[in-house]
């Protein structure tokens, strides 16, 4: 179905206004969002994308509204799992809670500008070549395989070739002006870490679309769908980083529920490259007489699998472990930093305290491979040093 370019400009201009409404209302000052307002504004953009998509339903048809929302529910499961890489990499480059907010707007302005550029040429391919259907395929099978080797946080470093061709170009500074991206030291105008974690976040973004792209063009080939589904979903990311940012670590199976729906999406994508097969050495060229899976099919496997990965991650105790010990290492490197008001340095404290307690609430096999993270370990026993070191 084609969508009259009033319909576009419409829909740009009504993406634009959202991502210009959020600078000016809420990320133009600096400030650490309430669980209660990052709470309401992510309802509010995941309410957007649902009555957006209620919208295709009903002037474009079933099919459509079917193919919106199993891209949009896709592209968002696969957006949670990038906010832990931004999660890292924040953390690496030490970003003021205060001032994470442009960083991410930034991420997804970036994301929403390179994806967009992935999604013309991806199209123009498709409409091109057939064969770009096995390969986008190959790439989301290596992907799902990607995904279930066991990863670390350090396979996720914040100093990846974007930040460090900009470290060697440019004069840098160690330290942040509020939310500035240069400042003066000693006369001269140099870089802050808040341009250098930007661009380390563009840079993870152009390798997150090398996955995303390719998994929505295997549920919809309609431009428009695949546009509006990608950004709805990036929309609102901002807010749900604040939300759940510190459940990202109970996600434990998130990345298992992610391989299995992007290995049944390349699947998907193989039997319909076999469907409209015109390579030679397949088939002599011609059509493989296979059964393609329906796009029904394809949301109710998708939302099935990560309704399953996600209620079992929070339900794990090793989740809950592995969150407890992420929590503590913050608050224990919090405590280190010199740049706290005592205010908020008492309450990250009281917060470190807490996440022992919880700690000691664990079975003891958790509680003693906790015992046994030397580094964390030695983090909390500083962090309590130097906070009895203060005066009261």
């Amino acid at each position: 179905m084609d969508v009259p370019s009033l319909v576009w400009w419409l829909t740009v201009l009504g993406i634009v206004g959202l991502l210009l409404f959020d600078f000016f209302f809420h990320v133009r000052k600096a400030h650490i969002p309430s669980l209660r307002e990052a709470a309401v504004w992510s309802a509010a953009y995941v309410g957007i994308a649902i009555l957006f998509g209620v919208g295709v339903w009903m002037f474009g048809g079933g099919d459509m509204g079917t193919e919106y929302f199993a891209g949009y529910v896709t592209e968002k499961a696969l957006s949670v799992d990038n906010l832990f890489v931004f999660l890292v990499i924040m953390s690496g480059f030490r970003v003021p809670r205060a001032d994470q907010q442009k960083v991410l707007l930034f991420g997804i302005v970036f994301a929403l500008i390179a994806r967009t550029g992935f999604i013309l040429v991806g199209a123009a391919l498709i409409n091109t070549f057939a064969w770009v259907f096995y390969l986008f395929g190959l790439i989301l099978l290596i992907t799902a395989g990607n995904l279930l080797k066991p990863e670390s946080q350090e396979s996720h470093s914040p100093d990846n070739l974007m930040s460090r061709l900009a470290r060697r170009l440019f004069r840098t500074s160690e330290h942040y002006d509020g939310d500035k991206l240069t400042t003066v030291v000693d006369g001269k105008r140099v870089l802050t870490p808040m341009l250098l974690v930007m661009v380390a976040i563009a840079g993870t973004d152009l390798l997150f679309a090398l996955d995303s792209i390719p998994a929505i063009f295997g549920l919809t080939q309609n431009v428009y769908l695949v546009f509006t589904a990608t950004a709805f979903s990036l929309l609102g990311l901002r807010q749900l980083y604040f939300l759940i940012d510190e459940l990202l670590d109970r996600l434990i199976y998130l990345s298992f529920g992610l391989a299995a729906v992007l290995a049944f999406i390349g699947v998907k994508l193989v039997l319909h490259a076999l469907h409209e097969n015109n390579v030679p050495f397949i088939n002599d060229g011609e059509p493989v007489p296979v059964t393609e899976i329906s796009t029904g099919l394809s949301l109710s496997v998708i939302i099935g699998v990560l309704v399953v990965t996600i209620a079992a991650s929070l339900l794990s105790t090793r989740g809950r472990a592995q969150n407890v010990a992420s929590c503590a290492r913050r608050c224990a490197t919090a405590l280190l930093e010199d740049d706290l008001e005592p205010a908020e340095r008492d309450a990250t404290y009281r917060r470190l305290v807490a996440e022992e307690e919880r700690l000691r609430g664990l079975p003891e096999k958790f509680r003693a491979k906790l015992r046994e993270d030397d580094k964390l370990m030695s983090l909390i026993r500083r962090a309590h040093d130097q906070h009895a070191s203060r005066p009261s």
